[in-house]
This record gives structure tokens, sequence and C-alpha cells, in this order.
């Protein structure tokens, strides 16, 4: 129980610093190739911000442990939306000015009813991990699409700030994308080791895990450049970055996973944990998508987002223990 409980606490700083440490070094590489800031932002950022789950659910995978992996993914997106961007709006309040985030809010929005629709009969099959991925090339050549136009969006004005932000040379920024990488892949493998060790000592299902301290520990990074962003007065990219992630968890995360080993479905995690993540969409679509007004998420509606998460939380931690 020691070994595990350390196996957690050393895995998670070190997988979130080597996020970091991945995507810096990435993006910086990518912008000494010429790529566009909005294509930067839009597949290396939103990629990488999600490289924490995609490993530790690869990893769930091959060993067996399915609640994890989707725990995980699902368990991420709530605490994105609710916990994440909540925060970030009680710090200060989150407008929406570009019209990609407008045109990504529902297609996350039908990402998400599609993936609750899927496990409607308790079950990610293979078939069904590869329509996710299929959805997911989709996705990807529609970024492109948006990224080689060249548009000047408020969104894209804020990548090109942030990415040209990153000090350093190119071969800097490749060593940084090698270890960043490596660090990702080993302690990945120590926090899903730990995880699970935890999860039998107390008795409760790796699904509880994986919702709970995994979902929390690796939406971190979204957590600190959502935060960072507003402070810089980058209001879309706070939005943009959860919404990039939640898609790439939910298409790509539980579709590499799924493709490893099918995974079935507890009703509960149906009935509560789905919902959750689905209800916490439509919240964040009616907020940010500015029906007859601008698109924003206020102190009020972020102060809601965070007791909607507590309660999520304590409804787990009861569940846990029953």
């Amino acid at each position: 129980m020691l070994l595990a409980s350390l196996a957690i606490l050393i895995g998670l700083p070190v997988l979130l610093w080597s996020a970091g440490k991945f995507v810096g070094g990435a993006a910086s590489v990518a912008n000494h190739f010429g790529l566009s800031p909005l294509l930067i932002g839009m597949l290396i950022i939103g990629f990488g911000t999600s490289a924490p789950e995609i490993i530790v659910s690869i990893f769930a995978a091959i060993q067996g442990n399915s609640g994890i992996a989707l725990g995980n993914a699902y368990g991420s997106n709530t605490a994105n939306i609710l916990l994440i961007l909540g925060l970030t709006a009680l710090i200060s309040p989150i407008a929406v000015k570009s019209e990609i985030i407008k045109k990504e809010l529902p297609v996350l929005l039908g990402i998400t009813f599609f993936a609750v629709w899927q496990i409607w009969d308790l079950n990610v099959s293979k078939d069904d991990a590869f329509s996710l991925l299929g959805l997911f090339i989709l996705l990807i050549s529609w970024s492109i699409y948006h990224g080689m136009k060249g548009d000047r969006d408020a969104l894209a004005d804020e990548y090109d700030e942030e990415i040209n932000s990153n000090e350093g040379t190119v071969k800097t920024h490749v060593m940084w994308l090698i270890a960043g990488l490596l660090l990702l892949v080993a302690s990945s493998r120590m926090l899903v080791w730990g995880a699970v060790e935890v999860a039998t000592f107390f008795g409760v299902s790796d699904t509880i895990i994986g919702l709970t301290i995994i979902a929390i520990g690796t939406s971190l990074p979204e957590l600190a450049s959502s935060l960072m962003a507003v402070k810089k007065g980058e209001h879309d990219l706070a939005i943009g970055n959860v919404i990039g992630s939640n898609m790439f968890n939910t298409l790509a995360v539980v579709g590499i996973a799924g493709t490893i080993q099918p995974m079935a479905v507890a009703s509960d995690f149906l009935y509560r944990d789905a919902m959750v993540m689905f209800a916490s969409s439509v919240a964040l679509f009616i907020f940010c998508i500015g029906i007859k007004r601008q698109g924003r998420l206020n102190r009020l509606e972020g102060g809601a987002f965070v007791l909607a998460y507590a309660a999520y939380t304590y409804w787990l931690i009861q569940a846990a223990f029953i």
C-alpha cells in the first residue's frame, strides 16, 4: 500500500510536468517549421493537453483495467468543464469571441451525445472504438482545414501569442519533446499501477479511482493553461483548451483503449457519470454559444459549475463505500 501511494504521489506530478514539456517542445518545433499558430494550437496543443489521459488509458486497457480507461476519459471531461472552467470563471469571467469556438461547441455536444448513445448497451466494442477513431480522423481533418486557411480569429491570435512566448533553440525543444514523451510513458505506467493497488486495498472499483484521483490529476494541465490564459486576457484560449481536450478524450482516448480491449460499462456509470458529463456539456453550450448575447461564462455560472462538481464528487465517494 505504501509503494502504491508513493507511485501515485510521484507518478502524477511527473506525468503533468512531462506533459507540459512534451507540449511545449512539440509546439515550438512545429512553429519553427512554419506551421500556422491555429493549426499548432488545435492539433498539437489540443492533443498534448490530453496526452496524460491517452497514455494512462492505453496502459490501463493493456492491463485489463477498463474502468480506469473509461473513467479517466469521462471523468476528465466532467472535471474540465465543471471544475476547471468553473474555477477559472470564478477568478475571471470568460468571454467567448472566437467564431471557431462557437463552431466547436455544437461539435463537442454532438460528439458527447454520440459517446453516451454508444455505451447505452453497456459495452464499448471494437466496432464502437473504431467508429470513435473514425470521427477523430474527421475532427483532425476539420482542424487541419481551418488551420491551413490561415483566417485571423481571436483564437488564432491567442495561440500565436502563446506559442511565440516559448524561448530556446530548436535543439532544446526537440530534447524536451523526446524527454517529455519518455517520462509520460514511465509516469503513466507508475500511476496506473498505484491506482489499481489502492483501489484493491480499499475495495473500491477501478472506475471510481479513474473518475476521481486520476481524472482530476490528468486534468491539471487544463487547469494550469486555463488560469494562465485568463490571466493574460486570452479567454478564447481558456475555453478552446477544454473543448479540444474533451473532444480528444471522448474520441481518441476511449477509441484507442477500446481497440486494445473491449470495455464493459456498468449501469451506474451510464446513468450517473455519463449523464453528468453530458449535462455538463449541454450547460457549457448554453452559456457559451451566446444566443441573443455574447457567449460568456460569468462568476455566477462558474460558481454553479464548481458546486455541481463538489456534489458529484460527494456522490462518487458515497457510491465507493456503499
